[in-house]
């Protein structure tokens, strides 16, 4: 087998990346704080940030927004510096999620920075918002009969238990991500202790039964990884590779090595965010114990399904679900061109992580394209599709084999819209 990792590919994306953060207004201080009705609270504040910050980590270049953003923080939160309502009686999960990326956006920033309001900010996130949800997981709802499927971007909606709900099922666990950042920072043993409590019940939640958002799990399951290397204890990295086991082998990872947004629900679309979020996990599972199976996943996360996941435009945008399961498709295309309000800016932190792992993400070809056991045609890492709507050019490695004219997946960052959106990739046969 032969090994290979486009470096000038990769640094075109960053670029791309980089230039849509800097260009596009809604980026920008004029609007980079959500609106005041939008219940995402800390979301997409968190998401810019912790952006901008992976950017500078890349090339050293500080977006003018990053700065700006953290002068103005103090005025745009409340009193105990986060966004969103003080609730004193109920739990708003939408809040919790959303303040995952804020901590992880502060985390990032204090640690390149070492600013000193990023760490009170930090400190009061955690203070106001989390630690006095402590001892209140056990009552997180696992049903969700009356809870109506969720869109692109979840909503709230279902009150429960004193628990304001996402459509989005799953995602206050999104929170052991950015709390297991802070607690990196911080060395707080209740915050530990909270996030005991939180894995603990994640873990127990039957993931497929709840159809839960594989985003979140997967976002849950790094933030164990990093508990594991902070405190060593097997328990993380246990609940972690159940985690990866479940998403590979149980309905989470579709063929092309993207995501089902939810488990049980393969009508639905990829989601970059995801995508990440399992590129990251397997790497860190493969740094951890050193097993071929996660760099190999790894690896074909980045060669396959970040294939299609990033735009000519620098953005991240959902396809098809491609699987065998009830509801997904057999072929490859695109849903919405852009996910701007999350998966563009979660595709920072992804570049970074995967500039900074090149060696582990080199794709081993054979120079033989086979049909696997799940019905694709595969040349090593390297997955093959019969596509149609895309111009000749496009279409350079075209190989005949069992009467199919195959090619590998196209990189749609290089294909304007318009062309884009025309394109269809059969992979399923």
């Amino acid at each position: 087998m032969t090994g290979f990792f486009d470096e000038k590919e990769l640094q075109k994306r960053i670029e791309l990346n980089l230039s849509r953060l800097k260009d596009d207004p809604y980026y920008r201080i004029e609007k980079v704080f959500a609106r005041k009705d939008y219940d995402w609270y800390g979301d997409k504040e968190g998401r810019a940030l912790l952006s901008f910050v992976s950017h500078y980590k890349i090339s050293k270049e500080k977006i003018p927004c990053m700065e700006q953003m953290m002068a103005q923080m103090e005025e745009r939160t409340n009193e105990k510096l986060f966004f969103g309502p003080i609730f004193t009686d109920r739990i708003h999960e939408q809040q919790l999620s959303g303040h995952s990326w804020l901590l992880r956006g502060l985390c990032e920033y204090y640690e390149q920075f070492e600013s000193p309001f990023a760490l009170k900010m930090i400190r009061s996130v955690c203070d106001g918002l989390y630690l006095p949800t402590k001892g209140k997981y056990q009552s997180y709802p696992v049903d969700r009969s009356g809870n109506p499927d969720g869109g692109v971007s979840g909503k709230s909606g279902l009150e429960i238990n004193s628990w304001i709900l996402s459509t989005d099922v799953g995602c206050a666990f999104m929170s052991i991500d950015g709390l297991s950042h802070a607690y990196k920072i911080l060395s707080d043993p209740d915050l530990k202790k909270l996030l005991d409590e939180m894995i603990g019940v994640y873990l127990a939640i039957d993931k497929k039964a709840l159809k839960v958002q594989t985003h979140c799990t997967l976002t849950a399951a790094r933030g164990m990884m990093r508990m594991y290397e902070l405190c060593g204890e097997k328990a993380y990295l246990d609940g972690a590779k159940a985690i990866y086991d479940l998403y590979t082998k149980d309905g989470g990872m579709t063929l092309s090595y993207q995501n089902a947004n939810w488990w049980g629900r393969h009508d639905s679309w990829t989601e970059p965010c995801a995508i990440v979020d399992s590129l990251m996990l397997s790497c860190m599972l493969y740094k951890a114990e050193k097993k071929e199976e996660y760099r190999r996943t790894a690896a074909r996360i980045y060669h396959n399904g970040l294939a299609s996941s990033q735009r000519a435009n620098g953005g991240a945008g959902t396809d098809t679900v491609v699987s065998l399961e009830s509801g997904g498709v057999d072929t490859l295309h695109s849903k919405m061109y852009e996910a701007y309000f999350c998966c563009t800016m979660r595709l920072s932190e992804g570049l970074w992580y995967i500039n900074e792992n090149k060696e582990l993400l080199k794709a081993q070809t054979t120079g033989k394209v086979e049909k696997t056991d799940f019905g694709v045609y595969m040349d090593g890492d390297i997955l093959y599709a019969e596509i149609s709507g895309a111009d000749e050019y496009l279409c350079s490695e075209l190989i005949e084999i069992d009467g199919h004219k195959l090619h590998p997946l196209l990189k749609y960052f290089k294909i304007p819209k318009e062309d884009m959106e025309k394109i269809s990739q059969k992979l399923i046969f």
